[in-house]
This record gives C-alpha cells, sequence and structure tokens, in this order.
C-alpha cells in the first residue's frame, strides 16, 4: 500500500489517547493528553494537532499516513463536529469542527464519529464482527453506548445521531431519571452505574438479605463490587446481574426486531461481568424474541484489548472513510 498506516484518536472526557495503527490492527506508536483546561476547541486542537504531528515526525512517518479517524462523545458522523458535548467544557453548548480542525493542523484527510460508532467500526476490521455485515456493538460503560451496522453501513440517521439504544425506555412506569431528561433509559439499568444504582435499591428494600455489600459503608458501591461479591456467591449481588440481564435481554430482543443482526456483540467495563452477565441476558434475550427470529442472531463479547480498542476503533474509521 502508498500509505499504509492511518491515526486513530480516541477523545475521553479527561484524557485523548491517539495512535499510529498499520493494517492489521497493530499500534506502532502512540501518545495522549489532557481533554479538557482549554478554553476553546481551537485551543484544544492546537495541543492534539502539535502532540500528532510531534509523533509523525519522531516515528519517521512523515508522508506515510493514510488518514486520521477520531471516536468522540458528541460526535457528528456526517459534519465532522462535536455537537454540544456536555461533559467536555470547551464543548458545552456549542458546535466545534473537530475533524475540520484537526485536518488543517496535521494536513491530513480526518474523520469523526461518536465513540460507540467508532467501536462498530473497529469490530467490523479488527474484532469479533470481521466478516459480519449486520451486528449491533453494544458498549456497557458509565451509560449504555451503541453502533448499529447494516449491510455494512453504519447506520448514522439523516442527521448522524441514530443509534443511540441506551436511550431508548426500558421502563416507562416509574423509570429511574436520566441525564438526558428523560426518565426509563436503558443505560439508567444496564450500565456500570445502573448496576451500582440496582445494588443500592436492593439493600434497601431488601433488608432481610444478608449481603457482602452491606460492609460497604465508607464509599459509594461500584459495579466492580457487586461482582466481586456476586462471585463469592452473594446472593444478592448475584440478583442484581440476574435483574440488569432481564431488562437487557428485553432490549436486545426488541433491537433484534428491527435490524435483524447477525450479532450483539458487547463492550466495555461491565462487560468484563462475562458470564456473571451473559448468561442471564442470553436468557432473557431468548425468551422474549419473536419466534421468526429466535436462535438467529449470536450474543458475543468484544475481542479487542480494552486498553486498545478505543484508538483501533477510531482508526478503523479512516480506513473505512477513505478507502
Amino acid at each position: 500500500m502508498d500509505k499504509p498506516y492511518v491515526i486513530g484518536i480516541d477523545m475521553g472526557g479527561t484524557n485523548t489517547s491517539f495512535g499510529i495503527v498499520d493494517a492489521r490492527g497493530s499500534i506502532i506508536y502512540r501518545g495522549e493528553i489532557k481533554t479538557t483546561g482549554y478554553r476553546t476547541g481551537e485551543d484544544y486542537v492546537e495541543a492534539l494537532g502539535t502532540a500528532v504531528n510531534a509523533m509523525i515526525a519522531d516515528s519517521g512517518m512523515t508522508g506515510k499516513i493514510k488518514g486520521i479517524g477520531i471516536g468522540a462523545p458528541a460526535g457528528n458522523y456526517y459534519t465532522g463536529a462535536l455537537e454540544n458535548a456536555s461533559n467536555i467544557p470547551w464543548a458545552k453548548d456549542q458546535v466545534v469542527p473537530l475533524a475540520q480542525l484537526v485536518s488543517a493542523k496535521t494536513g491530513l484527510p480526518c474523520s469523526l464519529t461518536n465513540d460507540a460508532n467508532a467501536a462498530a467500526i473497529g469490530e467490523m476490521a479488527y474484532g469479533s464482527a470481521r466478516g459480519m455485515r449486520d451486528f449491533i456493538v453494544i458498549t456497557l460503560g458509565t451509560g449504555v453506548g451503541s453502533g448499529i451496522v447494516c449491510n455494512g453501513q453504519l447506520v448514522a440517521g439523516h442527521d448522524g445521531f441514530a443509534g443511540e439504544l441506551g436511550h431508548v425506555i426500558s421502563r416507562r412506569y416509574n423509570g429511574r431519571p436520566c441525564g438526558c431528561g428523560r426518565s426509563g433509559c436503558l443505560e439508567t439499568y444496564a450500565s456500570a452505574t445502573g448496576v451500582a444504582r440496582t445494588a443500592s435499591e436492593f439493600l434497601e428494600c431488601k433488608k432481610d438479605t444478608p449481603s457482602l455489600l452491606r460492609e460497604i459503608i465508607d464509599r459509594p458501591i461500584t459495579s466492580k463490587d457487586v461482582f466481586d461479591a456476586a462471585e463469592k456467591g452473594d446472593q444478592l449481588a448475584a440478583e442484581v446481574f440476574n435483574y440488569t440481564g432481564e431488562i437487557l435481554g428485553e432490549a436486545f430482543a426488541d433491537f433484534i426486531a428491527f435490524t435483524g443482526p447477525e450479532a450483539i456483540i458487547l463492550f466495555g467495563g461491565l462487560a468484563r461481568a462475562g458470564q456473571r452477565l451473559m448468561n442471564p441476558v442470553k436468557e432473557s434475550m431468548d425468551k422474549h424474541t419473536l419466534t421468526m427470529y429466535k436462535g438467529k442472531t449470536k450474543l458475543l463479547l468484544s475481542s479487542l484489548n480494552d486498553a486498545e480498542a478505543a484508538i483501533l476503533g477510531a482508526s478503523a474509521l479512516a480506513w473505512e472513510d477513505k478507502k
């Protein structure tokens, strides 16, 4: 190949990681800067572009980079802009043409999408979705994100923001309030924070059930606490995962009905709970899936390394858009 490398940039709420990636999905060089602490988007891009340009020069890759892909919260696949990224101070309540600014600073073509879409493209290029043309990636972290691929194409909708499955209403009556302003969204139950909240509610309403989680009194309970307790045979913690899996499986049955995916792939911190979560999810998904779809959709865990997946997903966007 004339230019056999791309750059992937993973823009998180606290740090921005980036790396040079080859066609096999190996990260050859990498770097990092802070995402916050800048007055404007232009100031952030000045720091990012300077760091990326230095990485290219120091690695001897000048002239060998095909393009840049960026995965970012509230990133618009069509416009290449951050639109109202509420958790990033310099991008809150405004539109920042990030891809355009980065391209101008580096001299390289640049594409951008939201982080969950980047994960889906990464799975298709390097991970569990290789060879698939219809699948959904669900990211289970602080929230619930999703990337939907149909007929080999990312589903972005007419405005670039389609596929927010974490904000499908899963509990309409007395649903938990969500940061999006609605109540009962899937991510309020099936995210890492949702699991911790369920545990707190169960501890309150099941006062007669003993639990190791009751020993945690000096800090908030985390989803890892719940997993660790469940692995030690804690009944209440196991019930939390069963409850979470039931809700997630119900949602997956609905997702299957409207896209007919070959697979649903789970990614993110909560997915590391493995079979503790996967078993109740699969049981619920099978129970609630329409007969015509039963047994047709695989439930898989991501095969990408957590530490590298975000950069790889973003880099795959550069390959995808520039082929």
